[in-house]
């Protein structure tokens, strides 16, 4: 019989944990099932991932195929005589005219019958028909726009979604789905919230996908979002920076006074402690107030005059450190 590297058709190491097989036969399946693929070979690769799938996932299968050692594709070869478990094929002469598929969709049942027809969609192999393999379903990815807001609080989602799914002649369809999904507070931009079961459908018992939503935060007129932090700018007068203040300052959570300190510099930040978005757990991140410094932009006759009495009276220098600097 010709040898068939089934770690090589689902693109996994020998060593590879089941997870990582059904997952690489996941997406496979998909990939290639004949409902979708346009690749010319696509259903005789998609029977060739079911076959091997089909083997590896059983552990007793899969350590009967390790017996076999390890062949080039296509090679020919024959199984030991002591190949495979009791009650299963043995002899040599059990191999004569044997296809690798075959002989493991029959394994632990007698001796392997003779090639027949494919199966249907679900069915992977050259021996007789048999139920469809089950195919769990596709996991997919969407996007989810929070507001600051909505993050701060938590929030229920309504998503209205077409997803494709197989119906149960194995066709693929644009199916309409309404989910509803739980946003839970202190969500933040980039993270990845999963939903179980609400992905694609499974075809022919197989599990449905999960459903991932990527948050990203919608810009907001007032906060910058750092992960649990927040940044807003705070306009302050020159004489608050200068002579200290008791201003207002916005929250997700409502309205809160910050002392701003004499002497306040443009560009100094200045933090709220717990006034940012909500931690998975518990706490919650800081809100900084980016310092700057407002003047007005058509200042009145007499405040122009105290401007000017200020020039002439103070003996501020704050370039003084340029003097001579190019020399």
């Amino acid at each position: 019989m010709k040898y068939k590297d089934y770690y090589a058709i689902l693109g996994v190491a020998r060593d590879a944990k089941l997870d990582a097989i059904k997952k690489a036969y996941r997406k496979l399946a998909h990939k290639y099932h004949p409902d979708v693929s346009k690749d010319a070979d696509g259903e005789a690769k998609f029977k060739e991932i079911g076959e091997a799938y089909a083997t590896l996932k059983d552990a007793e299968k899969r350590a009967a195929y390790d017996q076999l050692g390890r062949h080039a594709p296509g090679e020919d070869f024959r199984p030991p005589p002591d190949w495979g478990s009791p009650g299963g094929p043995g002899g040599q002469s059990e191999f004569d005219g044997v296809d690798l598929s075959d002989l493991f969709a029959h394994f632990g049942g007698g001796r392997p019958r003779g090639a027949g027809p494919a199966g249907p969609a679900g069915h992977q192999g050259g021996g007789q028909r048999h139920g469809p393999i089950p195919i769990p379903g596709e996991d997919y990815d969407v996007r989810a726009d929070v507001s600051i807001e909505d993050s701060y609080h938590g929030m229920v989602m309504e998503l209205a979604l077409n997803m494709p799914e197989f119906d149960a002649e194995g066709y693929v369809r644009r199916v309409p789905r309404n989910i509803k999904a739980r946003i839970p507070k202190g969500a933040t931009d980039g993270q990845r919230l999963r939903l179980r079961g609400k992905g694609g459908r499974g075809f022919n018992g197989g599990p449905d996908g999960d459903l991932y939503l990527n948050i990203a935060l919608k810009p907001h007129a007032l906060y910058r979002a750092s992960g649990h932090d927040l940044y807003l700018d705070l306009p302050l007068t020159p004489w608050e920076a200068v002579l200290g203040a008791s201003v207002e300052v916005p929250t997700p959570g409502g309205a809160v006074q910050m002392k701003i300190p004499p002497g306040t510099q443009a560009g100094q930040k200045l933090r709220l402690a717990k006034r940012g978005l909500p931690k998975p757990h518990e706490g919650e991140g800081d809100l900084y107030a980016m310092v700057q410094i407002a003047v007005p932009a058509k200042a009145s006759e007499q405040e122009q005059a105290l401007y000017r009495q200020l020039a002439a009276d103070s003996a501020f220098a704050p370039r003084s450190h340029l003097t001579g600097a190019a020399a």
